[in-house]
């Protein structure tokens, strides 16, 4: 059984407020969950105390016996000094340009500086 840190949704429409919870990676994101370990309640300004509380001697209990956090609760672990920093994904290739455009923007590029090139050149050859 993996267990993992992570977010289960609460509040209102429009009006989101976060548990943070222990729970089989398996059950559903606001389904069952084996422990609550604090709450995230993102409508709040950032340097208000109440926007993220944790209970770190939990939360400290639950990843030495192997739990994985998700990516926002280790962010906020960071912050605490609780785990390390999370990795932040290099960008996917579908973001990439294609072969054509990187083939239009060379082309683009040996233009423009073609360009200067040749006009350095007319008034000397005058």
């Amino acid at each position: 059984m993996s267990i993992k840190i992570r977010l289960a949704r609460g509040g209102a429409k429009k009006r989101p407020f976060y548990r943070i919870v222990i729970a089989d990676t398996r059950s559903p994101r606001d389904g069952r969950f084996i422990e609550r370990v604090g709450s995230y309640n993102p409508m709040l300004p950032r340097d208000h105390a109440d926007r993220v509380v944790i209970v770190e001697e939990r939360i400290k209990h639950w990843l030495s016996v192997g739990a994985t956090p998700s990516d926002r609760v280790a962010r906020f672990l960071f912050e605490r000094k609780l785990g390390p920093k999370p990795a932040i994904p290099e960008q996917t290739k579908k973001s990439q340009p294609r072969a054509k455009a990187k083939e239009r923007l060379k082309a683009a590029s040996e233009g423009a500086a073609a360009a200067p090139a040749a006009a350095a050149e007319k008034p000397a050859a005058s």
